[in-house]
């Protein structure tokens, strides 16, 4: 008798019958699946089928209402009842005297002057109130020079002089060796006030501080609360506390508090390097918790162009630590929208009941006295629905996976052992419907590339930046239109003799194996997110084994396939949170990701990838429902109606909506460049409107309300001029190759910059050595470009040794704080043995860009003037510049 697991072919009516069993030999080769050319199978089938409208329905209603768990969980911010110990009332206070001066670029008086002296205010009030009790408060204002190579943005090098930390200690009164170190930034970027990046970390700090130091009983060890005010100046205050500060040296292990995005849940995605005692800390400790290893392991990853104080701690320090941020809203991030009204007193009431119980937990073990007992190893940790967190050791979780794997191919290998399936049958029908499942894979991810392809020819791009469902409507519809379109043909062209119950098995058992085999290979690589194929493994193999009987006897009843479906549950649920993240991080990052990549098809990629990890244990239901033909009607008209709206221009891409705004983000400087020859004598000059877009879009939507603004002042690159001959504040010159550039009036900044060249040697070994001093605002950007055949052997910066050759460019990044002296510098250059004859003159050429991020050198007429010509959906960050350029 045949096997159930056995694909048998059902022979025709009348005449077909001949056809179908000439046809056998030939179709055997690929698990014997006969055709018959006739669509209509036995009567006896469609016992076993389920309605078209019902699995539908059902599929729909259970992405739905998973979905919604998902942002019911993501809105419950405080769960349970508050201890009382952290008054998010009082934080919020913080938050609002921080802001309420503005922004704070790193050497303005906002940052300096008035939220130090605040911030000083109010750490002495707890140490007066706290005196009495048994512990110690100890204040250092730290303002500390130095410089570091990192490989960020594709590496520069970063030198400070004299910014600015305040270091708080807290310890019992009778001293502490070991430290903890709890890190935020009170500085921002030009032109935001940084409620959330990072003011609010900062006031979540300040209570933190306040309730530890009014403590009854003591700390086993002490806390280090670190302020620093240069973080948004690539990280360079946390390095001159890691490396120059006496306490750092005691410090065991670090919380960062950091942002991506405007209020919600503070998730932990980056823990370690290895410790794994501190995701223990976190697990056992955090009142609210939420955390991912796939966001930690995303993000080491390098695809997010951004960083925390987090790695100058683990590079610099070689300490493990914890790193915390808002990743809701990034729309927002870094704009003039970054307001304290904007957070949520109950996403400060769960950042501060998380901070406070994780710093007290770690305090008060012995496990930060000698942290290297546990050092090796990692963890995986992930939550459900922010409810409770799972982690395990990651050697533990290689067994697990291991386990699971090993269970699947059980499974699998008991069906081909079965009576029916020799000669390999089964495996080879395996083979042959996983080549389909893995061929509807291309051709879907083509099918809807060639979908976003159409849409940015059109000049639609980023339509879905404020309207992000209609991105599912178009390319999730066409995805899924695509996918059981492939499988439609396949069951009714190729599979047209095969019951269709039989086929519904075959496919569960390819999708078991497909994850199975993406379980295997990231538990090889040493990858902790390995879990979440282990539980989309895992779960789905359980459910089919409990139904295996009601499958056999019933087929896909409405009971089993209601079952099915709840089966699938908790793995669907969590695997559509880490879905949520990515979209809730990469869509506003394509919004500031420059001109250079193509947004529609990043977006694109993403809905597809998720479409069909989502669809995978639905294959099932496409072979197991009589028709698809009302689904794939219904899909073709969401995705026409979408593609109509999107082509006629209906979703306009930005907003200035206080409620929700989604701004276009442009950034304006008015420059003077002024360039030298080899005799130091001026070659040209010119000043400008310098204008970049960092979106897909350029100036698509600006022109119509800024004529000027269009391609017949586009720039381009001079490449025998340091980044271009453009005064680039970051080196994202490769983010962002459009720009525009409209005449203007000179720019005559109060404290211009003072550039010289002291000494020029010949050294013994055959170098060229040259030293500088520079003076200038606090912000600075130093090019350095040597010619052909010269290079350059040795500097100042960092470790001494040049880093980070950007196509033959150096990039130095420089900011002072306040009452900072003259800047001197120097390098050595290896001459050209053969000068090029037809490059620049002289060996190398330096350019030196100043930028005026605050005070009366901010503005100018003609930058107030295109300022207000803007439309209210666009954020444009404006400020002065200067451009200056030698040979030698």
């Amino acid at each position: 008798m045949e096997s159930d697991t056995t694909i048998r072919r059902i022979k025709a009516f009348g005449t077909q019958n001949n056809v179908s069993q000439a046809n056998d030999d030939r179709r055997d080769q690929c698990g014997n699946n006969g055709y018959t050319g006739d669509p209509k199978r036995k009567p006896e089938v469609s016992l076993y089928l389920l309605r078209e409208g019902v699995a539908a329905c059902l599929v729909f209603v259970f992405i739905l209402v998973l979905w919604g768990l998902v942002h019911l969980s993501l809105q419950q911010l405080v769960i349970g009842k508050s201890t009382g110990e952290f008054n998010a009332v009082r934080a919020r206070r913080h938050l609002e005297r921080i802001t309420s001066v503005g922004p704070r670029p790193v050497g303005s008086q906002e940052n300096e002057v008035l939220t130090v002296g605040y911030l000083l205010e109010q750490i002495e009030h707890i140490r007066v109130e706290s005196a009495a009790g048994p512990h110690r408060l100890t204040v250092d204002v730290q303002r500390p020079t130095g410089s570091f190579s990192i490989d960020f943005l594709g590496g520069f090098t970063s030198f400070y002089d004299r910014v600015t930390n305040i270091a708080v200690r807290l310890e019992p009164k009778a001293g502490a060796q070991h430290l903890m170190l709890a890190n935020c930034h009170f500085d921002t970027v030009a032109n935001s006030p940084g409620a959330s990046d990072d003011a609010v970390s900062c006031a979540v700090m300040l209570e933190v501080l306040h309730s530890l130091a009014n403590l009854s009983t003591p700390l086993h060890h002490g806390i280090v609360f670190l302020f620093n005010g240069a973080e948004e100046n690539v990280l360079q205050a946390s390095h001159g506390f890691i490396t120059q500060h006496p306490w750092a040296k005691q410090v065991r292990a670090f919380i960062n508090l950091e942002a991506a995005g405007v209020g919600g849940k503070e998730v932990v995605f980056q823990t370690g390097p290895e410790n794994p005692w501190l995701v223990q800390a976190y697990v056992h400790a955090a009142k609210h918790p939420f955390a991912s290893v796939v966001g930690q392991e995303v993000f080491q990853s390098g695809i997010i162009p951004s960083d925390t104080d987090f790695r100058i701690y683990r590079d610099f320090g070689n300490i493990p630590g914890i790193d915390l941020a808002f990743i809701e809203n990034g729309f927002i991030y870094h704009t003039k929208y970054d307001t304290a009204n904007r957070i949520l007193t109950d996403s400060i009431q769960r950042a501060g009941d998380n901070i406070l119980a994780v710093l007290k937990y770690l305090v008060m073990s012995e496990r930060l006295a000698d942290s290297s007992e546990y050092r090796h190893g990692n963890m995986v940790f992930f939550d459900l629905l922010g409810v409770v967190v799972v982690a395990y050791p990651a050697r533990v979780g290689t067994i697990l996976n291991y386990m699971v794997a090993m269970a699947t191919f059980l499974y699998l290998a008991k069906k081909a052992s079965l009576p029916g399936n020799g000669g390999g049958r089964y495996v080879r029908q395996l083979a042959c419907a996983t080549g389909v499942a893995v061929m509807s894979w291309f051709v879907t991810l083509l099918s809807v590339l060639i979908v976003a392809l159409l849409v940015t020819l059109l000049g639609r791009s980023m339509f879905w930046y404020n309207h992000f469902y209609s991105s599912i409507c178009l390319y999730g519809a066409a995805a899924t239109g695509k996918m059981i379109l492939v499988h439609t043909l396949a069951k009714n062209l190729y599979y047209g003799g095969v019951r269709l119950v039989e086929l519904g098995e075959l496919y569960f058992d390819v999708s078991l194996l497909l994850w199975c085999c993406s379980l295997v290979w990231l538990t090889q690589q040493g990858l902790c997110s390995a879990y979440v194929p282990m539980l989309m493994v895992a779960f789905p193999l359980a459910t089919k084994l409990l139904l295996a009987k009601e499958f056999k006897h019933r087929g896909a009843s409405v009971k089993y396939s209601v079952l099915y479906v709840f089966g699938l549950a908790l793995p669907y649920v969590h695997f559509m949170f880490l879905i949520w993240v990515v979209f809730e991080i990469f869509t506003p990052i394509l919004g500031r990701s420059g001109t250079e990549i193509p947004p529609e098809v990043v977006l694109a990629s993403l809905v597809t990838l998720a479409t069909i990890f989502l669809s995978s244990f639905f294959l099932h239901f496409i072979y197991l429902v009589r028709s698809t033909k009302w689904i794939l009607a219904g899909l073709g008209s969401v995705f026409t109606i979408m593609f109509l709206l999107v082509s006629c221009g209906f979703m306009f891409p930005y907003s200035g909506s206080p409620d929700s705004p989604r701004p276009k983000r442009v950034f304006l400087q008015h420059t003077t460049r002024t360039f030298h020859n080899l005799q130091g004598q001026v070659e040209s000059r010119d000043s400008g409107l310098w204008i970049n877009s960092f979106d897909y879009t350029g100036m698509q939507y600006i022109t119509p309300h800024i004529p000027e603004i269009n391609d017949t002042v586009r720039t381009r690159c001079r490449e025998d001029r340091p980044f271009c001959g453009f005064p680039w504040f970051l080196p994202v010159k490769f983010l962002s190759k459009k720009n525009w550039y409209l005449p203007a009036p000179d720019v005559s900044p109060s404290s211009p910059v003072e550039f010289s060249l002291l000494s020029k040697e010949e050294t013994s070994w055959g170098t060229v050595k040259m030293t500088f001093h520079v003076k200038g605002p606090s912000h600075m950007s130093l090019y350095l470009m040597p010619h052909r055949g010269a290079s350059l052997s040795t500097w100042s910066f960092g470790d001494g040794t040049p880093q980070f050759d950007l196509s033959g460019e150096y990039f130095v990044f420089y900011s002072h704080g306040l009452d900072a002296p003259t800047w001197t510098f120097w390098f050595e250059i290896q001459p050209p043995r053969d000068p090029d004859p037809s490059g620049p003159e002289g060996m190398i050429s330096v350019a030196i860009s100043s930028h005026y991020f605050f005070g009366e050198d901010k503005r100018t007429a003609q930058l107030e003037d295109i300022l207000r010509r803007f439309p209210t959906w666009a954020f444009p960050s404006s400020w002065v510049s200067t451009y200056d350029m030698y040979r030698y």
